[in-house]
């Protein structure tokens, strides 16, 4: 059974909804320090009549909806992230972030009145049965705020048989929407690396040395070579080195004594993960055998790949082509990847997670740009959707 909507609210309410967005924008906070977020999102619940918990997670609210004809049993999630990113901005529109150093570069603050939109809806029409669980997680940005709910009891006090969320896509047209079964974000590891030698004159006596320099250099060049020969080539992949730090520019002739190299593995499957971490262990260890040095790497497991269920991928898809129109539905769309931590409550739960393209014509800005800003123009639909979406899972069978 499909629910129909009053198609024009979302349109009424759209001013007073980038309204909302714009003050999110100017006020962004970073992971678990979303302490007037959570107030505002609060604030706009408790006007709007709808019961809610706070603290979960730290800084996570969950409002709970229930339909106003008898209970079916069922009880859907639609998670929304509100944490911002450590950017200066750079834009220049009327609601620039208003924090030093701090900016909502990835669209949270949209993402957040999306669900909001939804709670304003849900607060006028109750013409359903079951249940929905509106989620805002904090700290999605590379802290664990997913886990943190998850583990604070998310769905042991609020159990569900499905939850579904969305990020923004700025690469992807307005209006369209892209989804895919299985692994549509990456899992995503960290390496802190630390190469140590014995530091040393370059000039006088480098042959007294261990250098963790050329260390460094050479494990650079190994290590850049894992995903193309101990990675299958049909498993998506990747490893970069992303920041590099040792000895003092002004002592141009001064051998250090460490050298510190951090960076990101990405990976779609469990086992191309594995195969990561025990190439780059042994590389590490292969470079400081043939150096004479010492290397110490600290791999860590952030986030799990996000793993769409089939069911309810195919609900998505079906909710897209009801709300927009086949045309809209980009089906099996490549995985992504970036990480998210929507995966650790897809661990636990059914559901599926999915792209709402916002380009604008012309070029976009994208996530974690400082001139990246959220599309306005497409609040009403994904409003729109995320309620079909929600609503029409309630009424399955």
């Amino acid at each position: 059974m499909t629910r129909l909507i009053d198609p024009n609210f979302f349109e009424r309410h759209h001013a007073e909804l980038t309204q909302i967005r714009h003050e999110l924008h100017r006020h962004p906070e970073l992971g678990f320090q979303e302490h007037a977020t959570a107030k505002l999102i609060a604030t706009e619940l408790e006007r709007l009549g709808l019961p809610f918990e706070t603290g979960l997670g730290k800084t996570g609210i969950v409002a709970t909806v229930k339909g106003e004809r008898p209970d079916n049993g069922r009880h859907i999630g639609l998670r929304a992230d509100m944490d911002a990113l450590p950017i200066q901005e750079l834009s220049e529109h009327s609601y620039t972030s208003a924090v030093p150093g701090r900016m909502h570069a990835c669209g949270h603050d949209g993402h957040t009145t999306l669900l909001l939109g939804v709670a304003r809806y849900l607060s006028e029409h109750r013409d359903f049965a079951g249940t929905l669980h509106l989620v805002f997680q904090p700290a999605e940005e590379g802290l664990g705020g997913g886990r943190a709910m998850v583990e604070e009891g998310l769905f042991a006090r609020f159990p569900m048989q499905a939850i579904y969320a969305l990020h923004n896509w700025p690469s992807l047209p307005a209006g369209q929407v892209a989804i895919r079964p299985g692994a549509i974000m990456a899992a995503t590891d960290r390496l802190d690396i630390r190469v140590r030698g014995k530091g040393g004159h370059g000039g006088v006596n480098p042959h007294l040395s261990t250098d963790p320099v050329r260390m460094a250099g050479a494990l650079i060049q190994n290590l850049h070579s894992v995903v193309a020969r101990d990675i299958n080539p049909l498993s998506p992949a990747a490893l970069s080195l992303c920041g590099l730090q040792g000895g003092d520019l002004d002592g141009f002739a001064i051998i250090p004594d460490e050298v510190r190299i951090s960076g990101t593995a990405r990976s779609l499957d469990a086992d191309t993960q594995d195969r990561m971490e025990h190439a780059i262990r042994r590389v590490c260890e292969g470079v400081a055998i043939t150096h004479g040095g010492d290397i110490e790497i600290d791999y860590q497991r952030i986030f799990p790949a996000t793993i769409n269920t089939e069911a309810e991928t195919r609900h998505v898809e079906a909710c897209i082509v009801q709300t927009l129109g086949e045309s809209a539905l980009v089906r099996d769309v490549d995985p992504s990847l970036g990480g998210e931590d929507f995966s650790f409550m897809l661990q636990h739960c059914p559901g599926a997670y999915f792209f709402l393209g916002t380009a604008k014509s012309g070029s976009a800005s994208p996530l974690h740009n400082a001139r990246y800003d959220f599309n306005d123009d497409i609040i009403p639909t994904g409003c729109r959707l995320l309620l079909t979406i929600g609503l029409n899972a309630l009424a399955a069978k």
